[in-house]
């Protein structure tokens, strides 16, 4: 039985849109989608550098047990997923831009201040305020973008956005890569320190933004606000089963191909650089098709069975000679690429559409937790159902790639009649 869906169309809301072009028409347009893209690739180049050398940093130099700072994470992330509804509201109430700016000269502090960090406890307060301020500047930046760029062209700038941050991401693993070849203690701070100068530099750029007008304060009784949306909740919620297969390139397949495969231990690089090319050469084009709430459902169910053939694909590994382990591996890799690009796009234009126009950084910060929860949750569940169970885990991943996108139609239509009058909807195809 298929899933339908609406024709593309944004959902009818009864509270007005808060986008109006930026004064000035399509150059001032054009400029902010180039400081917006500046801005991303800023803090990218900082997060690919940190990301490199953040663990050896908090067990080398800061002499944390591993154990301990995988605990600091987690519970960092853990109270980020929970702040990043409040500041998308905040957001919402008080300016995207400016809280934006703020939250992007937060994170830079708390970068800088794990450079002081000399103990566990100092290290889990200084990690909270990481987390909770990268979440509230994700959640902001969307309601910024959603404030000066129309909605039928948000998709593909998040495309672009997105090729941007892999690119940037690449450089600035180039630039960790530096730091973990020299070891020093000063190497490791000079990172942190690019990272906490990119931040700034990414509050200078969205400062030099438009400004979007706050939208309208909200009736007493109403602070729970999105959480008791439960049609885009539900719709949130099977996005981050989409989500789990973050943790693949970088945790699971390292451990897969060294304690399963034949493969060399090199590929893990080769994967990683695959993936980040592949987003950057090709996101934008895969994002291009992705117009409304239908094409988006589509987009969803079809990287729901391309990721169920990468698992698939990467359970044959086992066992295999080295190169022909090699081989399937790089095959799985490109599948697992498609997969997440074409459910980026879908999400993307889904988080958009189904949420009230004067809402946007709450309802994002809300869509945004499934990252958190990916990251968090999904290396503890993926290595005990795949490196341990093999093949049965990598058919069970599979299966439920495939449910959560089939069920994604239906609770997107869902999400869509909560915010229109049922007359207004277009009949159901079939």
């Amino acid at each position: 039985m298929t899933t339908r869906t609406p024709p593309d169309r944004t959902p009818a809301d009864p509270t007005p849109t808060s986008w109006a072009p930026p004064a000035g028409g399509r150059a001032r347009r054009t400029s902010s989608r180039r400081l917006l893209a500046l801005a991303q690739l800023a803090n990218s180049v900082g997060d690919g550098a940190y990301y490199t050398t953040s663990a050896l940093y908090f067990t080398q130099v800061i002499g944390l047990a591993p154990a301990r700072v995988g605990l600091g994470l987690t519970l960092g992330w853990a109270v980020g997923s929970l702040a990043g509804v409040p500041l998308g509201r905040l957001a919402d109430r008080r300016g995207a831009r400016g809280t934006a700016v703020l939250l992007a000269l937060a994170t830079g502090l708390a970068v800088a201040s794990f450079t002081l960090v000399h103990g566990f406890v100092p290290f889990v307060l200084v990690a909270c305020g990481y987390a909770a301020a990268q979440s509230g500047l994700a959640a902001a930046r969307q309601g910024l973008l959603a404030g000066l760029v129309p909605a039928g062209e948000r998709t593909g700038l998040l495309a672009r956005l997105q090729a941007t941050l892999n690119a940037g991401l690449a450089v600035g693993a180039g630039l960790g890569g530096l730091a973990l070849h020299s070891g020093t203690r000063a190497a490791y701070v000079g990172v942190f320190a690019v990272d906490a100068v990119s931040f700034l530099v990414c509050a200078l750029l969205l400062a030099g933004l438009p400004r979007v007008a706050p939208g309208p304060a909200r009736p007493r009784g109403s602070g729970a606000g999105v959480l008791r949306d439960r049609p885009y909740a539900l719709v949130a919620s099977l996005n981050t089963v989409l989500l789990l297969r973050m943790p693949l390139l970088s945790l699971v397949l390292p451990l897969w191909i060294t304690e399963r495969t034949g493969a060399p231990a090199w590929l893990v690089s080769a994967l990683f650089v695959l993936n980040t090319a592949a987003v950057t050469l090709f996101q934008v084009r895969a994002a291009r098709g992705v117009t409304g709430l239908a094409s988006a459902t589509r987009a969803v169910r079809r990287a729901g069975w391309v990721m169920c053939a990468a698992c698939a694909v990467f359970a044959l590994s086992a066992g295999a000679s080295p190169w022909v382990a090699a081989g399937v591996l790089v095959l799985g890799s490109v599948l697992q690429v498609a997969a997440e690009m074409g459910q980026s796009a879908g999400s993307w234009q889904l988080s958009f559409d189904l949420a009230p126009a004067d809402r946007v950084g709450e309802y994002q910060g809300l869509f945004g937790t499934g990252v958190t929860v990916a990251r968090t949750l999904g290396p503890l569940v993926l290595t005990w159902l795949l490196v341990e169970w093999g093949t049965p885990g990598w058919l069970l991943l599979g299966a439920a790639m495939v449910g959560a996108s089939y069920a994604m139609g239906p609770a997107a239509r869902r999400a869509a009649a909560r915010g229109a009058h049922p007359a207004a909807l277009p009949p159901r195809a079939g």
